[in-house]
């Protein structure tokens, strides 16, 4: 195993991770679904009208494909921080350590996964129904269908494939014209 920092990143740290990356891996989390089931009320909606956000939700027979990233040298610190101001800014997702399979061998990495007993935990919802809320929903950092779209875009261009995701950029698409 590899001592140096890994950050797992399944949804918009894929496309947007905001910190120094030294190293980015294909990554799976084994035991984790990526799933849009987590209500946002800051970056991607508000408390009024919350969009939905993925999360890693815990499901002992499913994989989730994405990317493990080693910060930089030095930059662990001011990683964390800014990670933590990021991530936990309702505590709706845990810190947590994974152990995570790669092309070149296994790595421990921290991600954020949801806790399924926090408010914020909406896991189950139909696709249309998580349509129709991301179509529609509007954040501190724009609009939820734009986080949809970049993140399913970036999957793509990574030959990960993930059918949810797939099914509902087309969908979201085609509410919003």
């Amino acid at each position: 195993m590899d001592d140096a920092l890994w950050v797992f990143g399944y949804g918009s740290l894929i496309w947007n991770p905001e910190f120094p990356v030294a190293e980015r891996r294909l990554a799976r989390a084994t035991g984790w679904h990526r799933s849009f089931c987590m209500r946002s009320i800051h970056h991607r909606g508000s408390e009024a009208a919350p969009g939905l956000v993925l999360a890693l939700d815990r499901a002992p027979e499913a994989a989730c494909d994405g990317v493990a990233f080693r910060v930089a040298p030095g930059e662990e610190a001011a990683t964390l921080a800014a990670l933590r101001e990021r991530e936990l800014i309702s505590s709706a997702y845990l810190e947590e350590w994974l152990d995570l399979d790669t092309a070149t061998g296994p790595l421990r990495a921290l991600a954020y996964v949801i806790d399924p007993v926090h408010v914020q935990y909406c896991g189950g919802l139909p696709l249309e129904e998580q349509a129709e809320i991301i179509a529609h929903a509007h954040g501190g950092r724009g609009p939820n269908r734009d986080y949809l779209w970049a993140t399913a875009a970036h999957l793509a261009e990574l030959g990960i494939a993930d059918p949810d995701l797939e099914w509902l950029s087309a969908r979201v698409r085609a509410l919003v014209g």
